[in-house]
């Protein structure tokens, strides 16, 4: 018979096939249980802890689907509180939720901005917040999808914030704008909510105002991001753009700053945020975007939130006590059975087999309920996976749509990438018919070129034929003047004609007019005779006598009209042998006028060939002329282009010259300036002849390449001041070189052509050389050598001094000081006197040294005379010597003062570094002369080495004296309060900024006490030697020590420059 207590293993056995749904089931009871509380009607704001399980939620399941598929059931339309609470949960899933949950709240998108239109068309309170909240919601999700590099809650560091704007500054502008678009969004919603509760009168320590207040925590997070990415941004658009298009930035971002600083000092004022969030101070000025220091300046605002944990409440016990039940369900099956056992064995039991059926039927109907109970869960179950899966279908359709468009862009992507294939292989092809036709274009270069050789010998043979034209040109201009004379000749024959046939003419005219009125006056006779035979005939009637005079006298008339008609015949005959014979001569003369005008059309048009094919020769000329000028000209640039090269080269630096040599050049250059004039002048006077014009331009060219080269060289070697100035004047005789050479080159620009600016650039680099000249030669020639062994003397005098003081001084300190401070004194003394003999020992083993230099190299001469002739390096010499005596007498002083307790331990460690930098001086202008092989400068050597390790030693002595006299307070601050330790926080950053600011103006002002130094110390030391030992070799340059820019006769010695010793952290 079968016992009770198997009943539960079969259903244990049937629970463990859905055991793999208890978790799930579990999860999404817990969070629609957090859902659900978190997001009420109520006017209370949002638990901290149910906020932080939705949050937890999305981290366990990689997403916000759970919460979508529970809140997509709230009715947001209905209460404005609701979907305000909705949206700050929202907020926070964005910031605080999965990296996946953005994707899922974008499939949300549309739903979220219908919410927001809806009451933002509606006239309340809650509703106006909830419009606007929507918005910033939308605005976040937008830009973060669109820049996936920044997460939704804003942590990111600069570099990525740098790699997410890019190099493209159209990129960084388009991001500027985006990122004053969201904080405006941010800055509206915390306005309209901080205007409304002063409107209603609202304390932040109440449930309906800290409803309100409560988003403003996610607010004031995004801000403060905000604002560091915006100064950021803007500070690299300065960088790159011009201030005038960046105004609109800048007043943009001053009025977000003003509200920025306005909201974040009202919250700070607010109760409600005091124990939730500490919000940060602004600056009271927004940074200086105009100038880029201002960058360092800025601090990124940090929101600090503390760590507090809410009470557990009354309502949430319900949820672990619904957990235990959940979990074990299994084993309350068997509390039942064993109860039974334990009844029976008090009771026994009521009737055997009968009571045992009894009780199997009741468990298996307690079975089948369980069973039912189980059933419908897994078929409520089933049905939300089903819902589940069919929102993941139609999510997966949609993505399975957006797949298809996006393969369709990529195949109108394929198309245009195929089209530009074939564009780059035209391109191509096009580029291998242009590189043959740069080969044919070379050919016809090479063959022109050949050409222009012929050409060119051709133009001697054209020479001499032109000489030969000229000839034939003089002889044609004689003929032209016998031809002229002729024609002259012709011409007054031709006058001579005219004035005969005019005469003639007149003569006839004459006579025809006599005729003509002797005719005249014959028909009047004959008229009046007429008229008296008239008067005769009527006289006949009446008288019969007079008849026959009156027919005698008739007849006699008769004859006397013939006679007269026969001498007018005569007249006119002749007449017309007078015009005939004229107009003989006429044509003749006719005749001969074109005859002569035909031979004068053939001399004036061989005359003006002549004159055409001798203008094609000049002007064939002028233009060989100006090509033998242009070529000129390249290579006069090409010369110029080669020295502007060498400014730059690497391989150039290590090249020296002298401001002496350099002057020698300036000089030859301003007299080839000159000469260029000159030809200039005179080929613009004859432009068919450039010799000179060629020859000045070939000299000017070499001579002002290498003023540029030296002159570079010069500078490599110079205070860095003059170097930069000459350096810089290099280039710009340079630039102006090839600006003239240019101006030359053209047609256009050649009556322009001025070298003015070629002159005053080379003579600025003069006056540069002339001020790079060795100053403090007051001194006389033969001085020199005297002088060195007296400063060699004196050095060693102030060096046994320097040691006598010291003994003095270890005494006196035995006598007053004891215990601590004797100890420190000894030490610091004690490495000061070894510091002495170290010197000492240096001194002598550059005077040994010295002595070998000037009997290898003086010859035949004096000690004086040598070191008159290398006068340069004995001013060298001098300079080191000063330099060592005036650093021992510091350090000693220096250190009377230490032990006295009146001066500062810094002093001596600035004479210890001093002095060690002036016996480097001192051997580097010992060994500049000194023999390779030679034993005594091994021996100066190790001098110097010994000297640097006890150098070394005072300072270590020094700074351990001081750290052991030094007496540290114990920092203890476990007494204060958070706002004391603040203040005193804020105090202390700003006297390290006072101090670091003040250290700052210090090394300017040691900068700019440097840079007079080396102005008034004259040139350099390695210039000097390098003038009077012409063999020295650019390694023994290399190897001087860059502390011999010392000052050639002066007290005082250079500075030493030293390495900046950072100041002691004052926070551990």
């Amino acid at each position: 018979m079968n016992s009770i207590r198997q009943v539960p293993t079969r259903v244990k056995s049937r629970r463990t096939e859905v055991s793999l749904g208890a978790e799930r089931e579990h999860f999404d009871k817990q969070q629609l249980n957090s859902i659900s509380k978190a997001i009420t009607s109520t006017e209370t704001p949002v638990k901290e802890k149910h906020a932080r399980r939705i949050i937890l939620g999305t981290h366990r399941e990689k997403g916000a689907f759970t919460f979508w598929s529970y809140a997509l059931g709230f009715p947001l339309a209905s209460s404005s509180i609701l979907s305000w609470k909705f949206c700050h949960v929202l907020h926070k899933v964005l910031r605080d939720g999965h990296r996946n949950v953005l994707q899922d709240c974008m499939r949300h998108h549309s739903s979220l901005v219908e919410v927001g239109k809806q009451w933002g068309h509606l006239h309340d309170r809650y509703g106006q917040l909830v419009a606007i909240y929507t918005k910033l919601l939308c605005t976040k999700m937008e830009f973060h999808a669109k820049h996936a590099d920044i997460p939704p809650n804003l942590e990111v560091t600069d570099e990525v914030l740098e790699r997410a704007a890019g190099t493209d500054i159209n990129n960084v502008f388009q991001l500027t704008v985006e990122v004053f678009d969201y904080l405006d969004c941010e800055l509206r919603l915390a306005d309209t909510v901080i205007r409304q509760l002063n409107t209603s009168i609202a304390i932040s320590t109440l449930t309906s105002g800290q409803c309100r207040l409560a988003p403003l925590i996610q607010v004031i997070q995004d801000c403060s991001h905000l604002y560091h990415f915006t100064v950021k941004l803007l500070f690299k658009l300065h960088a790159c753009l011009p201030a005038d298009t960046l105004q609109g930035h800048r007043d943009r971002f001053r009025e977000q700053f003003q509200s920025l600083k306005s909201f974040f000092n009202k919250a700070r004022d607010m109760l409600y945020f005091k124990r939730l969030i500490q919000i940060p101070r602004l600056p009271d000025s927004p940074p200086n975007f105009l100038h880029a220091a201002s960058l360092a300046k800025h601090v990124k605002p940090v929101v600090v939130i503390p760590d507090e944990d809410e009470p557990e409440q009354q309502d949430d016990d319900d949820d672990d006590a619904e957990l235990l039940i959940e979990v074990n369900d299994a084993p309350t099956s068997s509390v039942q059975p064993q109860q039974l056992d334990i009844f029976d064995q008090a009771f026994g039991p009521p009737n055997g087999g009968f009571d045992d059926r009894d009780l199997q039927i009741e468990s298996l109907k307690r079975d089948l309920e369980l069973l039912r109970a189980e059933l419908e869960r897994v078929k409520a179950e089933a049905q939300r996976y089903i819902t589940q899966l069919k929102s993941q279908i139609n999510s997966l359709e949609a993505e399975v749509e957006e797949q298809r468009a996006q393969k369709q862009h990529a195949l109108m992507e394929n198309e245009q990438l195929r089209m530009e294939l074939e564009a780059t292989r035209r391109r191509n092809a096009e580029h291998e018919s242009l590189q043959t036709t740069f080969f044919e274009a070379d050919q016809k270069a090479q063959a022109t070129e050949q050409r222009y050789n012929k050409l060119k010998e051709k133009h001697t043979e054209l020479v001499a034929s032109h000489a030969e034209l000229l000839r034939q040109s003089a002889d044609t201009v004689k003929m032209l003047s016998a031809t002229q004379q002729t024609q002259e000749e012709v011409e007054r024959t031709k006058h001579q004609l005219t004035f005969e046939i005019n005469r003639i003419k007149q003569e006839s005219d004459m006579k025809l007019e006599e005729q003509k009125f002797e005719m005249d006056r014959l028909r009047r006779e004959l008229e009046e005779k007429v008229a008296e035979m008239t008067r005769i005939k009527d006289n006949m009637q009446n008288t019969e006598k007079t008849s026959e005079q009156m027919n005698s006298s008739m007849t006699a008339l008769q004859a006397e009209k013939e006679r007269l008609m026969r001498s007018v015949s005569e007249k006119d005959a002749e007449l017309s042998s007078l015009r005939q014979s004229t107009q003989v001569q006429q044509s003749s003369l006719q005749q001969e006028r074109e005859k002569s005008s035909r031979t004068l059309e053939e001399l004036q048009n061989k005359l003006q060939e002549k004159s055409h094919q001798e203008e094609q020769m000049k002007k064939k000329l002028l233009e060989e002329q100006f090509a033998l000028l242009q070529g000129t000209i390249t290579e006069a640039e090409n010369i110029i282009q080669d020295a502007v090269a060498k400014l730059d080269d690497p391989l150039h630096v290590r090249c020296t010259s002298s401001p002496d040599y350099l002057i020698s050049r300036a000089e030859a250059t301003l007299g080839s300036i000159d000469k260029v004039k000159k030809g200039h002048a005179d080929y613009l006077s004859n432009m068919g002849d450039a010799a000179g014009l060629l020859r000045a331009l070939t000299q000017f060219s070499h001579l002002a390449s290498d003023t540029i080269v030296n002159g570079s060289a010069t500078a490599h070697m110079a205070p860095t001041d003059h170097a930069d100035r000459l350096t810089e004047n290099c280039r710009d005789c340079a630039s102006q070189s090839l600006q003239y050479l240019k101006d030359l080159k053209s047609k256009a620009t050649l009556q322009k052509a001025d070298p003015a600016a070629i002159r005053a650039a080379v003579q600025k680099i003069l006056r540069l050389g002339q001020d790079l000249r060795p100053k403090g030669r007051d001194i006389g020639q033969e001085e020199l050598g005297d002088l060195v062994d007296k400063e060699m003397a004196a050095t060693s005098a102030a060096i046994e001094e320097a040691v006598r003081r010291i003994d003095e001084m270890m005494n006196q300190a035995r006598k007053d000081t004891s215990g601590v401070k004797l100890e420190v004194n000894e030490r610091i003394l004690f490495s000061c006197t070894d510091l002495m003999k170290a010197i000492r020992m240096l001194v002598i083993a550059s005077t040994e040294l010295q002595k070998e230099i000037v009997e290898s190299g003086r010859g035949a001469a004096s000690i004086r005379e040598f070191y008159a002739k290398n006068s340069r390096w004995t001013e060298g010499l001098i300079s080191a010597s000063k330099a060592v005596g005036w650093g021992a007498t510091e350090l000693v002083e220096s250190a009377d003062k230490v032990v006295l307790h009146t001066g500062k331990y810094e002093e001596l460690i600035v004479c210890s570094h001093e002095i060690a930098a002036s016996t480097a001086q001192l051997v580097a202008a010992s060994k500049v002369k000194a023999d390779r092989n030679s034993k005594k400068l091994t021996v100066l050597q190790q001098a110097s080495r010994h000297v640097n390790e006890m150098a070394a030693k005072v300072v270590g002595s020094t700074r351990t004296g001081q750290e052991n006299l030094e007496e540290k307070d114990a920092m203890d601050f476990s007494g204060m309060s958070l706002i004391k330790l603040k203040k005193e926080e804020i105090e202390s950053q700003v006297k390290v900024l006072e101090l670091e600011s003040q250290l700052e103006n210090e090394r300017m002002r040691l900068g700019e006490l440097r840079k007079q130094h080396y102005g008034l110390a004259g040139v350099p030391l390695v210039d000097v030697l390098d003038a009077n030992s012409g063999t020295s070799s650019p390694n023994n340059s290399a190897s001087m020590s860059p502390n011999l820019n010392k000052p050639a006769l002066r007290k005082k010695p250079v500075l030493a420059q030293k390495p900046t010793i950072p100041p002691k952290n004052m926070f551990k």
